[in-house]
């Protein structure tokens, strides 16, 4: 069994441990300890990409406890990428709360980390109910990151956000004691194995214990009619949990990747693609509402948590045509919009630290001391989520778009996601326009100052924007790999189970 797959949960464990025990030591002993628990995170990430990249899948078994009984984690590239992609994300939010917003909790470092732990547990385990343990972990960690700071204008909304994945957690608990009742475990590999022999008669409560399942990740993942709740909890929360909540719906869109690929995928007899026709139009319909949300919205923090929303429709319209292709243009999708969406809710709170009493509302305000600055920073990420050339949007759309085949799918994804590009740009055309062109005279007497944390952190992963382009190549590789390995559900079972059985012997 190999170590290296415990890190990136170990890590912000004993990192989040640590904090709590320094809740009084000075600030910037905790900074500095967090920011290299991060440090080691990213480090760690990109070693386990690096060892996914030979097609190899990788299984540790704690306490060697074997399947269906044990806690299992499996590394493939799927795996790989998601950790990666989260610590990369996590290490300039962090990065950018040493500018004072860690301020007004002792404990913000300890929850960070153990969010951040939550979330690795969740895109390693190759069990259902440890993937339950772990949405209940990372929510934990977020109800406490997103009520940050206090005040009524988080409360709410974050009241909101406990409710509904409150109910989640519970559905998901249900769902998998249906499946479990039937099949007698909830390993998956497990699972991919037993779910095509199930009886007719039991056949009914497998589907309906799938469907369930899929409504619990829909609401992660924020899909319609289960997304109105992301809107005003993202632009409430403080800049760097916003931007770290970026990738917290890719955690829905994650699970319904994994599970219904290997579990409920082509092999799977009777449930083969198990509730995959509602996806498409779902996500088309996700995708506009995101849109009409984007248009409407009032400030820059509400525009962008829309974008979220896009992007979610995006990535499942991608993911739902159920090709090698889709798959792996929704990948190289899931990271541009992640990093570069997470730049946008830093930049979003240096524009509002700049406005005074306007913050960051798409309204006239006196000239920002920084302007020349953060509208290029604006261009840059704008450009980027919009799609337009020559940034990673462009290409992760074209991808996306290339990846239908001719008839109605393909017509109906490249009508929505063409015109709802557009009128995107329009929204980020009008904000822009507004927050740093149309100025009233006079000037902010008291405002925020661009330290380097802050600037740096925001301009680095607005920048993926430019650099995911520079790597297309590897990257794309990369994700092709992915998605074939994904659509090869047998090799998973196969290799997986000769790895168990044989450490266990």
């Amino acid at each position: 069994m190999n170590p290296w797959l415990t890190a990136p949960i170990l890590l912000p464990l004993f990192g989040g441990i640590t904090q709590i025990f320094m809740g009084y030591a000075p600030v910037n002993l905790r900074r500095t300890l967090g920011l290299i628990t991060t440090v080691l995170l990213v480090c760690a990430s990109a070693v386990l990409v690096m060892m996914a990249d030979d097609g190899s899948y990788r299984a540790y078994a704690f306490g060697n406890w074997q399947p269906p009984f044990g806690i299992v984690l499996v590394l493939d590239r799927l795996a790989a990428l998601m950790v990666l992609l989260t610590s990369v994300l996590a290490l300039f939010c962090h990065i950018y709360s040493l500018g004072g917003a860690d301020g007004e909790n002792r404990q913000f470092h300890a929850l960070f980390l153990f969010q951040l732990m939550g979330l690795n547990i969740a895109f390693l385990t190759g069990d259902l109910f440890n993937l339950f343990v772990a949405f209940e972990v990372l929510l934990i960690a977020s109800y406490g990151l997103l009520l940050h700071g206090g005040g009524t204008v988080r409360t709410v909304p974050g009241l909101h956000y406990v409710v509904l994945n409150l109910i989640g957690s519970s559905i998901f608990l249900i769902s998998v004691g249906m499946i479990y009742s039937v099949t007698g475990t909830l390993n998956m590999a497990d699972l991919a194995v037993k779910i095509p022999r199930v009886s007719a008669e039991q056949l009914p409560l497998v589907k309906a214990g799938g469907m369930m399942l899929l409504v619990v990740f829909g609401l992660k993942a924020a899909i319609l009619p289960l997304c109105f709740w992301l809107p005003r909890a993202y632009a409430a929360a403080t800049a760097p949990v916003a931007a770290l909540f970026a990738v917290m719906t890719k955690v829905g869109i994650y699970a319904i990747l994994r599970v219904y690929t290997l579990i409920f995928g082509d092999t799977a007899g009777e449930l083969a693609n198990l509730g995959m026709d509602w996806i498409f139009p779902l996500a088309l319909i996700t995708l506009a509402m995101g849109v009409i949300g984007a248009i409407g919205a009032a400030n820059l923090k509400t525009l962008i948590a829309w974008q979220v929303i896009i992007s979610v429709g995006t990535l499942l319209a991608a993911i739902s045509l159920g090709t090698e292709a889709g798959i792996s243009a929704a990948l190289f999708y899931l990271l541009h919009t992640t990093w570069v969406v997470g730049g946008l809710f830093l930049l979003a709170d240096l524009v509002a630290r700049q406005r005074g009493s306007a913050s960051d509302g798409i309204v006239t305000a006196p000239r920002m001391h920084n302007r020349t600055l953060l509208s290029v920073l604006f261009l840059f990420g704008a450009v980027a989520a919009v799609g337009l050339p020559p940034l990673s949007g462009f290409f992760a759309k074209l991808l996306i778009l290339m990846a239908a085949e001719p008839g109605a799918r393909m017509a109906w994804l490249w009508s929505v996601v063409l015109i709802g590009g557009f009128l995107t740009l329009v929204a980020y055309s009008r904000a822009g326009s507004i927050v740093f062109w149309r100025n009233t005279e006079g000037h902010i007497e008291r405002h925020g100052t661009l330290t380097r944390s802050v600037t740096f952190s925001t301009g680095a992963l607005i920048s993926a924007g430019v650099i995911l382009v520079i790597l297309a190549g590897p990257i794309s590789r990369y994700t092709d790999a992915t998605a074939a390995q994904l659509l090869d559900p047998e090799q998973y079972t196969e290799i997986l189970e000769t790895q168990m059985v044989g450490e266990g012997n």
